[in-house]
């Protein structure tokens, strides 16, 4: 794919706990990455998380581009929430409280009978195994980008994903005391289950997976209503960060996701708020206008001079256009001002890399290291280091790296030779020796 969205490469299964299973073969499902969506959602539950007694760096968000509405949890703690889910709520009140809904799901051990393994996988291993298909997982690149599925396996529909009434009522009623311990109105949540009623006659086809995932009853509205009838927290007003934040947040993705022309209809010239001059930017560049792009790019970043994301738009936009050389700055100072945020890190010593001056390369190493220690399950961040490793001439390093990439892909084989060439290039007892000896033993264990 091309500006931002681009290929994570999984080949994945769509089962009719999803989708109809006449629409199997036709549907895809995609992975979003993009350090601003995940930070905004992040900011949203971790105070829910903690409320729920669990540590919310442990619970890992994935967010899947799909136009309807539905959120679930796999794998122990991991949270996967549609785009659609995003786009489509009215405030960050009602995805904060989908979310206090699903932590109420994590924290009542719901899915507990998970296997071992699916715990430890990746985003696109869950969703494979989670649906009964081999996955076929390759490289992923930051920001926000794609994975293409096919294929589909007839799973029934009260199958791993769909909970009983009773599991959900004991997450509606977990949710709604996480969201009052963290002073937050419960309005959100019962305005989602009120939209969600309204699909009750239709069709199965035709209902949004979140109803058919979570079944729902007059019994679990009522309670809703009756929690804010008399909850103190009711009548709070909505935190404005928040919601800055979720109009950003979905002015972005309609940007990247939609047509130009649609997202552009959407959010005309005479829109001149932050939200939508943002949308019309990324609307620009999409449908090839890069200048009139970069001149709104400019002109936020010139009122927004601390602002970490519209440095990496323009970053990417010039970089994707074939403009490396400019593209450095920018995304300089993305990682200065965010400096905790692996994608960014990734972009930066990509950039790095591509204007091929030694004298960048060991700049490229620090944020790439930097970015495998944020997040040691993206192959693809291993696959750049091994590169800068090896353009500087430390082919140890570049070795265990390739053979970190080649066990997060399962590919045992490569594991092996790259960590056992690691091993006699790296000096004995240094951490990088030890850690090829860690993948060694690795390997060796699941030939047993």
């Amino acid at each position: 794919m091309k500006p931002i969205i681009r290929t994570i490469a999984a080949l994945l299964a769509l089962a009719s706990i999803l989708l109809p299973p006449a629409d199997l073969a036709a549907q895809r499902l995609s992975f979003i990455r993009d350090t601003e969506t995940e930070n905004t959602i992040r900011s949203y539950a971790t105070p829910i998380f903690a409320a729920a007694g669990l540590n919310p760096s442990d619970v890992r968000i994935f967010l899947v581009n799909d136009k309807q509405l539905n959120a679930f949890v796999a794998g122990g703690q991991n949270l996967f929430i549609n785009t659609g889910l995003i786009t489509t709520a009215a405030s960050a009140n009602q995805v904060i409280g989908v979310i206090a809904h699903e932590a109420g799901h994590i924290a009542g051990g719901h899915l507990a009978r998970v296997h071992d393994e699916l715990r430890k996988a990746t985003a696109e291993q869950i969703i494979a195994m989670v649906l009964g298909a081999a996955a076929a997982i390759a490289t992923g690149r930051p920001d926000i980008g794609t994975a293409v599925g096919a294929g589909g396996t007839n799973i029934a529909q009260r199958s791993f994903l769909a909970y009983t009434r009773t599991q959900e009522g004991s997450a509606d009623a977990a949710g709604l005391k996480y969201l009052d311990a963290t002073d937050q109105s419960a309005r959100g949540l019962q305005e989602f289950m009120e939209t969600l009623s309204g699909q009750e006659l239709l069709s199965t086809a035709r209902q949004d997976p979140y109803l058919r995932t979570h079944p729902l009853t007059a019994d679990r509205i009522s309670a809703i209503q009756a929690h804010v009838a008399q909850s103190p927290h009711s009548d709070t007003p909505p935190n404005p960060e928040y919601e800055a934040k979720h109009l950003r947040m979905v002015a972005k993705l309609r940007g990247f996701l939609e047509s130009p022309s649609v997202t552009l209809r959407r959010y005309p010239a005479s829109d001149t708020s932050l939200p939508g001059r943002y949308a019309r930017t990324i609307a620009h560049f999409r449908a090839g206008d890069l200048e009139r792009a970069l001149t709104e790019v400019d002109a936020l970043i010139a009122e927004h001079p601390d602002d970490p994301y519209f440095y990496e738009l323009k970053g990417e936009m010039l970089f994707e256009r074939g403009r490396p050389a400019e593209a450095l700055e920018p995304y300089e100072t993305a990682a200065r001002l965010l400096p905790r945020a692996p994608l960014i890190r990734v972009e930066l010593a990509r950039v790095q890399l591509s204007l091929n001056d030694p004298q960048l390369l060991e700049a490229a190493i620090v944020n790439l290291r930097a970015a495998v220690a944020y997040e040691r399950d993206r192959a693809f961040a291993w696959r750049q280091l091994a590169i800068a490793y090896g353009r500087n001439g430390q082919m140890g390093e570049s070795s265990l790296a390739l053979a970190e990439e080649a066990m997060l892909l399962r590919n045992k084989a490569e594991a092996r030779f790259h960590a056992g060439k690691a091993e006699t290039l790296l000096a004995s007892g240094s951490p990088g020796w030890l850690q090829a000896q860690d993948i060694l033993q690795q390997v060796n264990r699941r030939d047993d």
